[in-house]
């Protein structure tokens, strides 16, 4: 037997993929990311750069991973100082991270007119920073930011860079296409050449996507050595992106010669979760996921009425590169309540919902849900939401209480020194164990008078409801217009648990879609905690 070499997945999404234009993670975002990334299971969760910005500096401040190394960004100390008066470098190793990556100089040209330095010194800065993470008991990596530029600049130089990161005891040798723009060709043969220097289970790969071709440069790297290939979620990233790793892992998975070469930490079970984590992610930074992605997008398996959708009827494998459901997708042609419920039956037992499959009430659901996503609900990101409405239809959630009818009114007016201001009130009538409560709130804007009313006054349950707080809230726009269908997915947490959960509305109305949220985690709160 053929034992397949290990290859780490390193996700760079947090720091990295906080570069793209129109993303910043809060560290609540960055919180729920990581917790994907773990049910993925990647094995490097890069959180950000500590005393870059107050955002990544409160993420890793603690421990934020279970199972993958959690990991700091950072630069090589600065040269004519010492690694131990360098603060740039000792707020890195202050950090709760367990491996430390630190972004080196390999361009000679970079060396000079970006450092200042000579190109001794840069080297010496790479030796001393290993050493230095290495003193501290952290894993240490050097990303060789432009390498393969600064290879084909100077070759010796490039080489020279990497290898003095590892004889210093660097675990990785990350080589860098920093601006994107080498091919694939190019990767395999610069990678094969570094390879004679530094062992390839020392070295990783970092794409960028200025020519499309960062997932071939992976790919290629690997065919060439590698074993540590850096991307992000969704292939967000700087510019045109990063290495997409929701197209590696299926990639690396189940096409060859990798699949039989190569073991991953990612299983065949999360593999089918790839799918639903990638549209997670897309509705925490409130983005439409691309309809097109690779393996995950709603049609990349997808056939329109003609010759390819009769064949496809009678034998799938005609027309699909590998079976949708081993990434978590499904067929758009064969919408048969069989493959439904087989996607619906591995979500309930994720959530630890034990139903079998010849349960009618299956049925019912799998058309409650399929009726709600065609009317702009996506469970995806929003599993308090989808465990709530499996529940009810299995007969499992209590009736806590009845929001009979709710009120909003937004003023905006002059305060009494003359300042403009916006104030909303709001009215909520409740029905709780055979009685009618009317709360009145203020807030500062609808959706938190709304909350405010709601929790106002909820009879027995209030000590639970007092420990549920509202933590993000964020609106999509589903269609054109004025009156377009709006969602609304709101992130909440437990403060006995610490846990977070993602509860989802649609409507027209902004406020509805925002109470329907709002209903949902109040009523997930009381769930979890046995009331």
């Amino acid at each position: 037997m053929t034992t397949r070499d290990r290859l780490y997945l390193f996700d760079t999404t947090l720091r990295d993929g906080a570069q793209t234009a129109g993303i910043d993670f809060s560290v609540e975002e960055k919180i729920a990311v990581a917790g994907l990334l773990e049910r993925l299971g990647v094995d490097y969760v890069e959180g950000g750069y500590p005393g870059a910005n107050p955002t990544d500096s409160a993420f890793l401040a603690e421990k934020r991973t279970s199972s993958a190394t959690f990991t700091a960004f950072g630069m090589t100390k600065r040269a004519g100082r010492s690694a131990s008066n360098d603060p740039g470098l000792q707020g890195v190793l202050e950090s709760a991270a367990d491996a430390i990556c630190l972004v080196a100089k390999s361009w000679d040209y970079h060396v000079r007119v970006a450092l200042g330095c000579s190109n001794e010194e840069n080297l010496d800065s790479i030796r001393d920073s290993v050493l230095a993470v290495r003193a501290a008991g952290r894993e240490a990596m050097i990303d060789c930011e432009h390498f393969f530029d600064g290879f084909k600049a100077n070759p010796d130089y490039a080489l020279a860079c990497a290898r003095t990161a590892f004889e210093a005891g660097a675990r990785w040798v990350v080589l860098c296409d920093t601006n994107g723009g080498t091919l694939p060709g190019e990767v395999a043969e610069i990678v094969r050449l570094v390879a004679e220097s530094v062992p390839g289970a020392n070295l990783g790969i970092h794409a960028h996507d200025d020519t499309g071709h960062a997932v071939a440069n992976s790919l290629a790297a690997v065919a060439a050595g590698a074993r540590q290939v850096q991307g992000t979620l969704n292939g967000i990233g700087e510019r045109c992106g990063n290495a997409n790793l929701v197209t590696l892992i299926p990639t690396l998975m189940l096409k060859e010669p990798y699949r039989s070469h190569f073991e991953l930490g990612v299983t065949r079970e999360t593999l089918a979760e790839v799918t639903a984590i990638s549209r997670a992610f897309d509705e925490i930074i409130n983005r439409s996921p691309d309809r097109h992605a690779p393996y995950v997008g709603a049609n990349a398996f997808a056939t329109k009425a003609g010759i390819h959708a009769s064949a496809i009827l009678k034998e799938p494998e005609t027309y699909e590169h590998v079976p949708p459901e081993s990434v978590g997708n499904r067929r758009r042609v064969l919408v048969s309540d069989q493959a439904g419920k087989s996607n619906l039956l591995g979500e309930l037992a994720r959530l630890g919902i034990a139903v079998e499959k010849s349960d009618p009430r299956l049925d019912a659901l799998l058309a409650d849900v399929k009726e709600r996503e065609a009317q702009g609900y996506a469970y995806e990101a929003a599993d308090a939401s989808f465990e709530l409405l499996a529940r009810r239809r299995l007969g499992e959630v209590p009736a806590y209480f009845d929001v009979q009818s709710f009120r909003v009114m937004v003023e905006r007016r002059y305060n009494a020194i003359g300042e403009l201001v916006t104030v909303s009130e709001a009215v909520v009538k409740v029905g709780i164990d055979g009685e009618t409560r009317m709360s009145v709130s203020e807030g500062n804007g609808p959706v938190n008078a709304l909350d405010n009313a709601l929790r106002k006054d909820l009879g027995r349950y209030q000590p639970v409801i007092d420990q549920m707080e509202l933590i993000d809230f964020k609106v999509r726009i589903l269609n054109g217009g004025t009156d377009a269908v709006t969602r609304v997915l709101i992130e909440s947490q437990d403060h006995r648990t610490n846990k977070r959960w993602f509860t989802i509305g649609v409507s027209g109305n902004i406020v509805d879609a925002s109470f329907q949220a709002l209903i949902d985690s109040h009523t997930y709160t009381l769930l979890k905690a046995g009331c």
